[in-house]
């Protein structure tokens, strides 16, 4: 690993704190208005919320940092995987809202190698300025981590294609203007073959989005029905039945797990400073010698995910591409996120079960809402037992069972 940044990348990093200084109030990241965990980032809808974000992703938007993945004839940045893993770093550090999502990650990136040019120019400059927000409807009930068993089917009628099925946990289908959506077009062919990827408006008739309100009584993921939807032709992205193989595309841009490991490591520094500072923090360490040594656990395992994520930015700046590694990576933050859920528990004890933003008790009602989220850690983005069978077989070249 190269953990220095050569002269060009010193002076990038200069240039990303430079904007943060001038442009990112401080306020927007205080206590009071940020989540932790995997969703680090969240924020309270406060007043003037979304006139900030709008403003936001403008001044990103002229350096082409609101999709720095993207090529510059596409309004991106074209930067490189390690000037991505350094807007990355410094923007989790500052808790500053981080470009990305379906639109800027899949959809984006997935029109322009596949695209019409009738499809690239209604759909890019609407991901990139926010008009557009985009979900992905991949995973049906039957089919998750086996998604090539998908069962909602797309039947050719004329320009049309008619789609009836479901698909479940679709993140942010309720508040989205497109999706992106595999069905089956070939119900004979091999399973892998017979699917076809669209581009879908979620207001067409016969779309009922129905919601999934989780322990948090948040609402973000929904299951998404189809009864009779009429798709044109004409939003069918690539090939008919060869869809799989956009789905399965290998995005270049940076995937290193950083945001993660700054999000753990700042959940670190607010947890001792609450065992420093606050009366709840001090009883509970006083108490219990074993918290400090947990504490203590949980600063260098965070620190350890920062050189996961070194090493696998080192690779892929290299030219190399993670595989066994981002497994690795994946599991580890997934893990950890659990583990400091526990720690926060174990600090607040019964002050961990109060819900209250305004009880400084547990941290503002963080811990008991990290804590239930962090259940779906090793869940989402693919299962703990999945990323080990990766390890496993690709990394120590163990037989499959």
């Amino acid at each position: 690993m190269d953990f220095r940044d050569a002269p060009a990348e010193v002076a990038f990093r200069d240039e990303v704190r430079s904007f943060l200084d001038a442009n990112f109030p401080p306020d927007f990241a205080t206590d009071a208005n940020v989540e932790w965990g995997l969703f680090n980032g969240a924020r309270r809808q406060i007043p003037g919320h979304a006139d900030f974000i709008k403003e936001w992703t403008a001044k990103l938007n002229v350096h082409g940092w609101g999709a720095p993945h993207w090529p510059k004839e596409y309004g991106g940045g074209s930067l490189s995987v390690k000037q991505q893993f350094i807007l990355n770093e410094e923007f989790s550090w500052r808790r500053a809202p981080r470009p990305g999502g379906i639109g800027h990650g899949w959809a984006g990136p997935t029109i322009m190698v596949y695209g019409t040019q009738e499809q690239k120019d209604r759909y890019l400059h609407r991901i990139l300025s926010g008009e557009d927000a985009w979900c992905q409807l991949f995973s049906e009930p039957g089919a998750g981590s086996d998604l090539a068993s998908l069962q909602t089917r797309a039947i050719r009628d004329g320009d049309d294609y008619i789609v009836n099925g479901q698909k479940i946990w679709t993140s942010g289908a309720h508040r989205s203007d497109m999706g992106i959506l595999i069905a089956r077009t070939n119900p004979d062919a091999p399973k892998h073959r017979g699917i076809s990827y669209f581009l879908l408006d979620m207001k067409t008739p016969g779309i009922t989005v129905r919601p999934l309100v989780n322990m948090l009584d948040s609402h973000e993921f929904n299951e998404v029905y189809f009864e009779d939807v009429r798709v044109p032709k004409s939003q069918l992205l690539g090939e008919e039945n060869r869809g799989w193989y956009l789905a399965a595309t290998t995005l270049d841009f940076e995937r290193s797990g950083i945001a993660t490991s700054v999000a753990h490591q700042l959940i670190v520094r607010d947890l001792t400073r609450f065992a420093r500072e606050s009366e709840v923090g001090r009883a509970a360490v006083s108490n219990r010698d074993s918290l400090r040594n947990e504490l203590a656990d949980r600063a260098i395992e965070a620190q350890v995910e920062g050189l996961i994520s070194y090493r696998i930015i080192s690779m892929q700046d290299r030219g190399e591409i993670p595989n066994k590694e981002s497994s690795i990576a994946k599991l580890y933050s997934s893990e950890l996120d659990v583990r400091l859920a526990t720690t926060s528990m174990h600090l607040t004890g019964m002050y961990g079960q109060v819900n209250d933003r305004e009880d400084a008790r547990s941290i503002g009602g963080r811990i008991p809402r990290f804590y239930m989220h962090s259940t779906t850690s090793p869940i989402g983005g693919g299962t703990s037992e999945i990323q080990r069978n990766i390890i496993a077989t690709r990394g120590l070249g163990l037989p499959r069972a």
